[in-house]
């Protein structure tokens, strides 16, 4: 069948909704009188085009709470981890005013003089934006409240409890069969249509039924595998049916960092949907100084090692792995390392010469292509599109979810992770192979995971992990494999073994000279045989004077970007508490899973 693109439509009347007050406030009111406004599919349109909201190239830098990277930001997980959380330092997220939005449309949409596929479909698209609005709060405290409908001042319903976990979710789930069952196929421009919607199903099933399967705390495990069948039905349905395709041109170096560079993903078949931005029309959006690597965000070494070597062995196989510096990391790797990270003989616009990595205290040394426009072109900066949902990941909630549930084939395999592996000419992936010998490194990383199915599911992970890189789904996935005790390793950077003159654009000749701590950078520079100068850095342990630190200060190790201890405590840290102002003002809400 042939499918919509999505864009994002520029010049929202989301003016015309003055109910944004908070829904707790117990103050909701609207400008909108219902018998006036909702009569023409105009009006069930502007109120759901109000609604719309899409991830954009900000989402390159949500990573800064993963293991993916190191980062000098106060993200919440790390303050959390290394500080005294409580329900009173933990004040965000309790916020219901979008809900209210949504509600109220759901509750006068049918007033509407038109047929009953247009206000289905326009309801379809409520309750799709609600099931999006409900999941996420229970990602956040796993039992809230449900609200079907808009409440007035007084209205007892303000002072109930949480609902639990399941109930809601089950809300959530026939929300989004509703949306997909009614949404459109071929939208406006600048609306969600029905792949888009079935997308959100699939990743939504998959990550509440992997969720409960190995959170025990829920005591949901018995409920998990329908979730994870759901998961695997809505994939297939836009395998079978989507007419998406992963983006192939045969170039194996540059096909997988097309997506995240390009001036036009509206016809690109991977792309399901896609934030576009043109500054010829006042659509712009630059995130290179501050995505590229020594702002708050740079990548972590523990992501390096994760990519497989080009012969689909793992990295961390190869012998004295822990000690290769830059140079040697990046020889011989899954393409797709060098189309997210910039690598040795990298060359950035507008130099002639081989980019020299710039070295920082508190961050790792790696830098980020993924997200980087190479270019110095402000049209084209301020031009990329950024693709919000891709058909690549819809492939990998398939080959999950079946090997969840154990009934992955090598069929399945060939169908899905091995048409991603393709694209970068990587080895495929074998089931026997990967289930007869997991992979020792990944395992450590994920000991609740086990079970005839361990190594292809690690490698499913693994395959995430390097395809989604930098994408905002690393966080997710963590939590919904209870892996949250991997954040408590603090980022490392990159491997140097003390002072000593260093290659780092591969060419074997010097590029950067580190020095100990205390001794002065001359102001006549040492030059390498290219008559360059080199680069000096003065390196030493943790919070003392020096540019770089090092793990064994001046006799080498990794490059540490800080070295506060940190804690996840299970299952605690998996949910945030109810904000204790909330609680004052609703007695009922209760603190769930130790929080106070």
């Amino acid at each position: 069948m042939k499918r919509q693109h999505i864009l994002l439509l520029i010049g929202l009347a989301a003016t015309t909704l003055s109910c944004e007050k908070d829904f707790l406030d117990r103050y909701p009111q609207t400008s909108i009188t219902p018998d006036v406004f909702f009569n023409t599919e105009e009006d069930l349109s502007l109120y759901i085009n109000g609604l719309l909201s899409m991830p954009d190239r900000g989402s390159y830098l949500n990573d800064q709470s993963t293991d993916n990277a190191a980062t000098t930001g106060a993200v919440e997980v790390k303050n959390i981890m290394t500080g005294s959380p409580s329900s009173q330092t933990i004040t965000g997220g309790w916020s219901w005013g979008r809900l209210r939005t949504i509600n109220y449309f759901l509750e006068n949409y049918q007033k509407a003089n038109v047929t009953a596929e247009t206000k289905n479909h326009y309801a379809g698209l409520a309750r799709y934006y609600r099931a999006r609005f409900y999941h996420d709060m229970v990602k956040r405290y796993s039992d809230v409240p449900w609200y079907s409908g808009t409440l007035n001042p007084g209205d007892e319903e303000l002072f109930k409890a949480q609902d639990p976990r399941a109930l809601v979710m089950d809300s959530v789930m026939a929300d989004l069969e509703f949306a997909v069952a009614n949404v459109r196929e071929s939208v406006p421009t600048g609306t969600p249509g029905k792949w888009a919607v079935a997308f959100m199903e699939a990743k939504i099933a998959l990550h509440e039924g992997t969720y409960r399967k190995y959170h025990p705390e829920l005591e949901l495990q018995n409920t998990a595998d329908a979730l994870l069948q759901k998961a695997a039905a809505t994939a297939e349905g836009i395998v079978a049916e989507g007419g998406f395709s992963i983006y192939n041109t045969g170039n194996p170096a540059a096909d997988y960092a097309a997506l995240f560079d390009s001036q036009d993903l509206l016809n690109n078949d991977e792309v399901i949907l896609v934030n576009i931005y043109d500054q010829t029309k006042n659509r712009s959006q630059n995130v290179n100084s501050v995505v590229f690597g020594d702002y708050e965000q740079s990548p972590a070494r523990d992501l390096v090692q994760t990519y497989l070597m080009a012969d689909g062995s793992p990295f961390t196989d190869q012998a004295g792995y822990e000690t290769f510096g830059f140079v040697a990391e990046f020889s011989g790797r899954d393409p797709r390392l060098t189309q997210t990270l910039v690598y040795p003989g990298w060359v950035r616009e507008p130099d002639g010469a081989p980019y020299v990595q710039r070295l920082n205290k508190n961050f790792t040394g790696y830098h980020q292509l993924k997200g980087f426009v190479n270019s110095t072109d402000q049209v084209v900066l301020n031009g990329v599109d950024f693709p919000v949902h891709r058909y690549a990941e819809v492939l990998l909630i398939l080959a999950e979810a079946k090997a969840e549930l154990g009934t992955l084939t090598q069929t399945d395999l060939d169908n899905t992770v091995n048409l991603l592996r393709g694209r970068v000419d990587m080895p495929h992936l074998s089931l026997a192979a990967a289930n007869a010998n997991p992979d020792l490194f990944q395992a450590a990383k994920f000991p609740s995971l086990t079970g005839a199915n361990q190594g292809v599911i690690l490698e499913i992970r693994r395959e995430r992990r390097v395809e989604l890189a930098f994408e905002n789904s690393r966080y997710d996935d963590l939590m919904r494999w209870h892996a949250g005790k991997l954040l408590e390793e603090i980022p490392e950077g990159m491997y140097f073994p003390g002072v000593g003159n260093y290659d780092m654009t591969g060419d074997g000749i010097p590029d950067i000279k580190l020095i100990p701590d205390g001794q002065t950078i001359p102001s006549d520079r040492e030059e390498n045989s290219l008559g360059v100068p080199l680069v000096y850095y003065t390196i030493g342990a943790f919070g003392g004077n020096a540019g770089v630190y090092l793990q064994n200060s001046v006799n080498g190790g990794v490059m540490v970007t800080d070295n506060r201890e940190r804690t996840f405590l299970e299952p605690k840290y998996y949910y945030r508490p109810v904000p204790n102002t909330q609680r004052v003002l609703n007695p009922n809400l209760r603190q769930l899973f130790g929080w106070e």
